[in-house]
């Protein structure tokens, strides 16, 4: 591999597309590669895919055909395809473009420093078995290179797969079944990210609070290193030094009493919850085979707030599913307003190759209709939104600073505990990572503004309460 070997990395999808292409940059990093700051300085392009939509997935097709020009512009260059649309579509992709070099599943990201030194040496190749070994889990620390996407913050995967098989969804076939990894694992990766000036970790799983359900219910979670979720986040709670504890997504299938309790009980488990609830209608929830009720979802949404009253709730929602009537989509409105969302990500039904709900042909929501539903369900949601910030306004806030907003030499920007953006004018600057108390002033449809407090900054190292 020559020195200069230059990569850069597109990222679509979710949190844990994200995480992955955190860890593929640190291994590649370690193989003795480097990160270009542009992408024309590459020479390993990779695209990180999602298949979650059908929308997302013609993105890759036409970035895609968009690189073809670039790869021809410099002799050696690589073209790499990972993720979700990876694992569904294989040797596809080598066959349809036949200037794609590589492409890996989502069990596969260890394999992509060995499958680019033989890209280079002019091998095509494809990776996308799957394995159910612990392995996989197995990753170097953070290259000394290594820049996170966010100072204080590191994404942390305790749980991978998913074995609801939703009637829409198709992340049980491109992300394998549900496999939880070694508690200890996961500690020492927190103790040493703390160690190393990180103060907020987020838990990723596909179904985070199903962390560990397989091993407690056969008994054998001792044995394989496991333990219920919520007891795991009282271990990562006793950790000194770690201020916040977040966690994404969970299923409200396993939202246990002890995971509600936890919320009341953790010091520094955040009073934010991202719980996809997809329908308000329990005859859609059926067909979605999502296995609660309305009823349920509201239960636990009660819970959560009877323990930790300033708790804030956002969710994902899907309209037009299949022989969704007007009146079931009114529910799904309904339960937006009885939930009390203080924001949700919002999409149309988007048919997804293998999945259960191909059956509904013949029940598709016209587009038009669709589209009116979805225009309608987020017009309700930014109005509740403004109306949750405009009640923020006089509070206080401790954000932990992200970076600079753009708006100005001085306006940085950080989120608070309930994972709202607030926008502050920091005059002489602020390092990254650290956190400030805002007192908020202003509230607008997607941040809120704040005036520096006093204490004015708070360092990490004094230890800056999580409440």
């Amino acid at each position: 591999m020559p020195e200069s070997q230059q990569f850069s990395i597109r990222t679509f999808g979710c949190q844990m597309n994200v995480h992955d292409t955190e860890k593929l940059s640190n291994l590649l990093l370690h193989a003795g590669y480097h990160e270009a700051d542009d992408e024309a300085d590459a020479d390993f392009i990779v695209i990180n895919t999602c298949s979650v939509r059908e929308k997302a997935e013609n993105k890759l097709y036409s970035d895609l055909g968009r690189l073809r020009q670039w790869k021809a512009g410099k002799p050696g260059r690589v073209i790499g395809v990972g993720g979700c649309v990876a694992q569904q579509e294989g040797q596809a992709i080598l066959k349809r473009f036949d200037y794609v070099d590589l492409v890996f599943g989502t069990h596969n990201l260890r394999a992509v420093p060995a499958m680019l030194d033989a890209a280079i040496a002019g091998e095509r190749s494809a990776r996308t078995d799957e394995t159910a070994s612990l392995e996989r889990f197995d990753l170097p620390e953070r290259h000394g290179s290594y820049q996170g996407a966010s100072a204080g913050h590191a994404f942390v995967t305790v749980m991978e797969g998913c074995d609801m098989f939703c009637s829409f969804c198709v992340v049980p076939r491109t992300r394998g079944r549900e496999i939880s990894r070694p508690a200890k694992g996961i500690l020492e990766e927190v103790r040493g990210l703390v160690d190393r000036g990180t103060s907020e970790i987020t838990l990723l799983g596909q179904t985070v609070n199903a962390y560990g359900r397989h091993d407690v219910r056969r008994g054998t979670d001792a044995a394989q290193g496991t333990m219920p979720f919520a007891r795991l986040l009282g271990e990562l709670d006793a950790i000194p030094g770690l201020e916040r504890i977040r966690y994404t997504s969970p299923h409200p299938l396993f939202f246990d009493a002890d995971l509600i309790a936890a919320h009341g009980d953790l010091e520094h488990l955040c009073p934010h919850v991202h719980m996809p609830v997809q329908s308000g209608s329990d005859r859609v929830l059926e067909r979605m085979r999502r296995r609660y009720t309305r009823g349920d979802y509201l239960a636990i949404v009660e819970g959560l707030k009877a323990r930790r009253p300033d708790l804030v709730l956002t969710t994902d929602l899907i309209v037009g599913f299949p022989g969704e009537t007007d009146a079931e989509f009114r529910e799904t409105l309904s339960l937006v307003a009885a939930s009390g969302f203080v924001d949700s990500y919002s999409f149309k039904y988007s048919p997804r190759p293998h999945t259960k709900a191909l059956e509904f042909a013949g029940e598709e929501v016209s587009a038009d209709e669709a589209s009116a539903r979805l225009t309608e369900l987020q017009a309700q949601q930014r109005q509740q939104t403004l109306d949750h910030h405009f009640s923020r306004v006089g509070t206080l806030a401790r954000i932990r600073v992200e970076g600079a907003t753009g708006r100005g030499p001085e306006q940085v920007r950080g989120r608070d505990l309930h994972h709202r953006i607030v926008n502050v004018c920091a005059e002489g600057g602020v390092e990254l990572g650290s956190y400030l108390d805002v007192d908020v002033v202003e509230a607008t449809p997607h941040s809120l503004i704040g005036e520096l407090a006093a204490p004015r900054l708070i360092e990490l190292s004094q230890g800056s309460a999580s409440r």
